[in-house]
């Protein structure tokens, strides 16, 4: 979180909108630990991470959503043992990201 609180500052003080996204919890294998962030801008600029990449994009579409509704998203990514090898990782499993506006 302290890694995108400059982006955060930076963003409002240029008068953009803000999301942060953060792992609220993770079963299985997971790229990141809970508490991992990452922060949207409503021009689709992003500071931090999630996911080291495997949802990144998704989270991002997910973060623009809740800007243009002002509304929460709770959002759940899983992976099968498959999938998650293609983006390495060691087994499947289930991330959970809580996506919310930046007052």
């Amino acid at each position: 979180m302290l890694e995108v609180l400059e982006d955060i500052e930076r963003w409002q003080q240029s008068g953009h909108l803000v999301a942060l996204a953060r792992v609220v919890g993770v079963a299985g294998s997971g790229p990141r630990d809970s508490g991992a962030a990452m922060v949207v801008n409503d021009q689709g600029q992003v500071a931090g991470s999630v996911s080291g990449g495997c949802v990144e994009g998704a989270v991002v579409g997910a973060a623009l959503e809740v800007l243009a509704s002002g509304r929460p998203q709770l959002c759940t990514f899983s992976y099968s043992d498959d999938d998650a090898f293609s983006v390495g990782l060691t087994c499947g499993g289930t991330v959970r990201i809580f996506i919310e506006p930046v007052n």
